[in-house]
């Protein structure tokens, strides 16, 4: 008699809503593979800054030997300030001047753009790949901390992050932000509104948020549909997944419970684990 393997968990036929934009076909495949029904409505698009004068005084400083070290937050923000840059300055010249200065990668996404533009990275922040991080990595180097006085410019991705450009001036540092994108509504905000609308109904069952940002555009749409409460209420019913602790931060600074935090912050383990778990919590707590 032949013996059946275990079968793994999954969504078992729930609808799953997520908020992605840019992999927005990817996360509904790795839904629908786990038996999930996707309803992706993207929450937000990234807006490159058209005219952007902050970083062009960014360049002016780098190119003139001012700036001792540069963070760069995110794999889209480094290709887009290169994007950019080259506008006004060969490249070649620009990537000559960060091999002078020293580099740092919050995470494998900006280490592979600079790698692909042979930009050496001298400091790899490692996972989780928040702030505190990048503060963990400059204060366990040899020599320790950046040297008193220091200038450290950030790339920042769509919104300034004030506590993490606090800290580094605490520990002295001169910060110079460099803002490259920013963050906008979808440009269609019906798939959205739907899908606030079914998770208030009741009838979505997990929502997995993959970008901090994410959960401040939900609750502005929210506000101005006038579903707000409704929608804070239904997240109590709902499995609520996170990528990862910057987002879990934001989503906490709401008071919205996370019940799904992958050991990596990445989008295929969150769909992975919130299919795993999803339907035992939704049975372990009468939800």
């Amino acid at each position: 008699m032949a013996i059946m393997a275990p079968r793994t968990a999954d969504f078992e036929n729930l609808t799953v809503v997520a908020f992605e934009n840019r992999k927005r076909k990817e996360i509904a495949t790795l839904i629908a593979n786990q038996h999930g029904i996707p309803l992706v409505a993207p929450a937000m698009r990234e807006i490159p800054l058209e005219e952007n004068p902050a970083a062009f005084a960014f360049a002016e400083e780098l190119l003139a030997g001012r700036l001792d070290a540069v963070i760069f937050m995110t794999g889209v923000g480094a290709r887009t300030l290169m994007e950019v840059l080259k506008t006004r300055y060969p490249q070649e010249k620009i990537v000559q001047a960060l091999t002078q200065v020293l580099v740092m990668a919050r995470g494998p996404k900006p280490i592979a753009v600079l790698r692909e533009l042979q930009i050496p990275v001298g400091v790899a922040v490692p996972e989780p790949n928040t702030w505190r991080e990048v503060l963990c990595a400059l204060e366990q180097r040899p020599n320790g901390f950046l040297p008193e006085g220091q200038r450290v410019a950030v790339q920042e991705y769509g919104i300034t992050n004030v506590a993490f450009l606090e800290e580094l001036r605490k520990r002295g540092a001169q910060v110079i932000p460099v803002p490259v994108y920013r963050w906008g509504p979808p440009e269609d905000l019906a798939p959205l509104r739907q899908a606030l609308r079914v998770i208030v109904s009741g009838d979505a069952h997990i929502v997995l948020f993959t970008n901090a940002m994410q959960v401040e555009s939900v609750l502005q749409i929210a506000t101005e549909e006038g579903l707000q409460t409704q929608l804070l209420q239904a997240f109590e019913r709902c499995v609520v997944g996170s990528v990862g602790p910057t987002c879990s931060e934001a989503l906490a600074a709401h008071h919205i419970r996370v019940d799904i935090e992958p050991e990596h912050p990445k989008m295929g383990m969150l769909v992975y684990e919130a299919a795993q778990r999803a339907s035992e919590l939704l049975r372990g707590n009468g939800r």
